[in-house]
C-alpha cells in the first residue's frame, strides 16, 4: 500500500502546493492561504531586495527567504554567500516568529557571519554592517511569547 500522493512539478520534482500561512507554515489543502512565492522565482538582485523587503516589512520573513534563495541561487560564485546569508537572516527571523529561539539564533548568526566578509564594499547599497549587527543582536535577545514578526533593513 502506498502513502499518500505528493506534488510534483512538470519535472517530477516533490512540490508543496498546499496553501502557507503567513509564516510559510502549511495548512490543509481546503484552507486558504497568503499568495506564495512561485518555485521558480529569480529576480534580478535590486528586484529581489525590493521584493524580500517588502515582505518582511509585511510580516512574512518566510516568504522573503523564499525570494533571497531565488537569487542566491541564481547568483555568481562571488555573491552566493551574500544571498545565502540573507536568505539565512530572514529564515531566522522566522524560526523567531514561530517560536523556535534555538532555531532563530543560529540561523541569525549563522547568516550574520556569511555575509560578514561584504562588509568593506556592501553590494546594490545592502546595509551589511547593519545587518550583521542585527542578526547578532537577535540571535541573543530572549524570545517573547505573542510578539509580532520581527524585521530587518537590507538597505541602509
Amino acid at each position: 500500500m502506498s502513502g499518500p500522493s505528493r506534488d510534483r512539478d512538470p519535472a517530477g520534482r516533490a512540490r508543496n502546493a498546499r496553501p502557507r500561512d503567513g509564516l510559510g507554515r502549511p495548512l490543509p489543502h481546503d484552507a486558504e492561504g497568503v499568495e506564495r512565492v512561485p518555485d521558480d522565482l529569480v529576480l534580478p538582485p535590486d528586484e529581489s531586495l525590493v521584493e524580500a523587503q517588502r515582505l518582511l516589512d509585511l510580516g512574512r520573513p518566510f516568504h522573503a527567504h523564499e525570494v533571497l534563495e531565488g537569487t542566491w541561487k541564481a547568483a555568481p560564485a562571488a555573491e552566493r554567500d551574500l544571498w545565502q546569508g540573507l536568505a539565512q537572516l530572514a529564515v531566522g527571523l522566522t524560526h523567531r516568529a514561530r517560536g523556535n529561539p534555538t532555531g532563530a539564533s543560529t540561523l541569525l548568526q549563522r547568516g550574520a557571519a556569511r555575509i560578514e566578509p561584504y562588509a568593506g564594499a556592501p553590494p546594490y547599497g545592502i546595509d551589511v554592517p547593519g545587518l550583521v549587527a542585527a542578526g547578532r543582536s537577535l540571535a541573543s535577545e530572549p524570545l517573547v511569547d505573542g510578539e509580532p514578526p520581527r524585521t530587518l533593513r537590507l538597505r541602509g
